[in-house]
């Protein structure tokens, strides 16, 4: 016989629901943070105040300059617009230095665009030490320009320099080399000196364009008899177009503001011939001492470079299209 258990009460039944617990509310935040274009603003805020101080205040502040009678020592004079501009182009210097930074502009863009491109080429494939040399070419471009310029500052040195005595024991030279000392060999030692800085920077840009390149395309054109000029004429120049464009807004925009070089090698000479348009403006802003031509000179740099990149961006756009 079996005996029934005495119904619970329905406080004491277990329940066969597990028990919720209770959150805390949660914190919403503002109806105004909530919205997208309020929370962009905010993010890009920092940003925007950094840009304002440090690009676009500067900015006003040479304009304002390139048009008022600034000596460096004594201030605001007041504006005498557009006095700076034509005494700039009027100057002695200002013709020569410009072209003398186009000449140094295309050969080193020439120069330095193909001798990337092949070494970006040898390394490419994955073998045996492509590693080790992809290492050894992006070295010196680790080392800042400065320096470098230092470096082979001393390297050319007819006295102390250890390549004029190397010249010297091979019996290829009877008298200390000269590297510096004429308009074209400062120019060529200069460029000797960009190429082997720049190199590996610009090899490592082009070389992840290429990586990029699928397989498969190289692959279908071997099958379909291809050589390997028409490979690197149909398939790998213009799958590369995007890479090489930005090595040569980088490497057209680095030459027009080359300084450092030639103030730390040649300081401008043998007989002012390799002053470029960039030491024209620290020679009026600090030698002269004459902030408002030197801020006219910045001026017409910076829209010049404006015009060119805007000219490379519409070319490369064309050739996109089509």
């Amino acid at each position: 016989m079996q005996v029934k258990a005495p119904d619970r009460p329905a406080a004491e039944r277990p329940s066969s629901r597990p028990e919720r617990r209770t959150r805390a509310p949660r914190a919403t935040a503002p109806r105004w943070w909530r919205s997208r274009k309020v929370k962009g603003l905010g993010y890009a805020a920092p940003t925007a105040v950094f840009v304002a101080v440090f690009f676009v205040l500067p900015l006003l502040l040479v304009g304002q300059m390139s048009l008022s009678d600034w000596p460096l020592l004594a201030g605001d004079r007041g504006v005498n617009a557009p006095e700076n501009y034509t005494d700039i182009t009027a100057s002695t210097l200002f013709w020569p230095a410009v072209r003398f930074t186009l000449l140094y502009t295309v050969i080193v863009t020439v120069v330095l665009l193909g001798l990337a491109l092949l070494l970006a080429l040898l390394v490419q494939e994955s073998r045996p030490g492509a590693g080790f040399f992809r290492t050894v070419y992006f070295l010196p471009s680790a080392l800042g320009l400065a320096s470098a310029s230092l470096l082979f500052w001393g390297l050319y040195s007819p006295t102390t320099g250890p390549l004029s005595r190397i010249l010297e024991k091979l019996g290829l030279v009877d008298d200390p080399v000269s590297f510096l000392g004429t308009p074209t060999s400062a120019l060529l030692s200069t460029v000797f000196l960009i190429v082997w800085k720049f190199a590996g920077f610009y090899m490592l840009i082009l070389l992840v364009g290429l990586q990029r390149i699928p397989h498969e395309v190289y692959e279908a054109a071997r099958m379909d008899g291809a050589s390997r000029g028409q490979i690197f004429r149909s398939i790998t120049l213009p799958l590369l177009r995007p890479s090489l464009a930005l090595t040569l807004l980088l490497c057209v925009t680095g030459s027009l503001l080359a300084f450092d070089q030639f103030f730390i090698l040649t300081k401008g000479g043998p007989d002012n011939s390799t002053v470029t348009v960039v030491q024209l403006i620290y020679r009026e802003a600090f030698q002269r001492l004459d902030l408002g031509t030197a801020a006219a000179l910045s001026i017409i740099v910076l829209a010049v470079l404006l015009l060119l990149n805007v000219l490379q961006f519409r070319g490369l756009r064309r050739a996109d299209e089509s």
